[in-house]
């Protein structure tokens, strides 16, 4: 049966995919390196920051050094501080309430496993005061570059983190269900024999429905009502792409 949510974050609780990039290239320029918004789009997104700097530092012949990279994350994560602060209104995607409401009602156990900095996440739920809605928040900065999405290790350190904490929970992956809106992250939950709502948020519909077990253009498509019965009866999937009624 379905007893765990599983949330992304960016693209999925908050929509802020454009000032990563522009964080990402500022380090870069003051680095003396160049920004490709294509490569960053098709190879990085998804991942965490940790482990696209990596690789985007690498491929430009630097040797990345832990307090070198460790140090570029703080000034990552203070732009994107100073970047939150100056918003009027957060930018939460629509039905984000309506489903931790509907989650609440079914008493499922709900949790952040993103490949945002711990920080990022931190200060988004308390200005959104969603802090109290998730029981546990896998980050990147719990994580090594090697677990990064699209592995499926962090959503495996979340149902063991999970059953830590309450251990009569008894999770499996087949008792979550992620919900994701990039490829990364839905490649990192299948991995994990998770089954995984994709939601149309960052890609086209179309692209997401080739890839995740079901798919929705909004958070508000997601039925528990229509999902969790696929949790019975030892089937937990429906066909490729098949989109839950509204």
């Amino acid at each position: 049966m379905l007893k765990a949510v599983f949330f992304g974050f960016h693209g999925v609780i908050v929509n802020d995919d454009d000032i990563h990039p522009q964080l990402i290239a500022q380090l870069l320029l003051a680095e003396n390196l160049r920004f490709d918004p294509d490569e960053y789009r098709e190879m990085y997104l998804g991942q965490s920051d940790r482990a696209r700097l990596t690789s985007i530092l690498q491929t430009r012949g630097r040797f990345v050094r832990d307090e070198y990279l460790d140090g570029l994350l703080r000034k990552k994560a203070d732009g994107y501080g100073e970047w939150l602060r100056s918003q009027t209104k957060l930018a939460l995607y629509p039905g984000l309430d309506d489903l931790l409401f509907r989650i609440r009602s079914k008493q499922y156990t709900t949790a952040i496993v993103t490949g945002a900095q711990r920080t990022d996440v931190e200060q988004v739920l308390a200005t959104a005061k969603l802090t109290d809605q998730f029981s546990l928040v896998i980050s990147a900065s719990d994580m090594p570059v090697s677990a990064s999405k699209p592995e499926p290790t962090s959503y495996l350190a979340a149902i063991d983190q999970l059953n830590v904490l309450d251990p009569a929970l008894a999770l499996t992956p087949q008792n979550c269900l992620a919900i994701e809106s990039c490829f990364a992250g839905i490649k990192a939950a299948k991995a994990a024999n998770i089954p995984v709502v994709g939601v149309a948020q960052v890609y086209p519909y179309h692209m997401i429905q080739r890839c995740a077990t079901w798919a929705v253009d909004y958070l508000n498509e997601i039925d528990f009502d229509w999902i969790a019965p696929r949790y019975e009866g030892g089937s937990n999937t429906a066909t490729m792409g098949e989109k839950p009624a509204v």
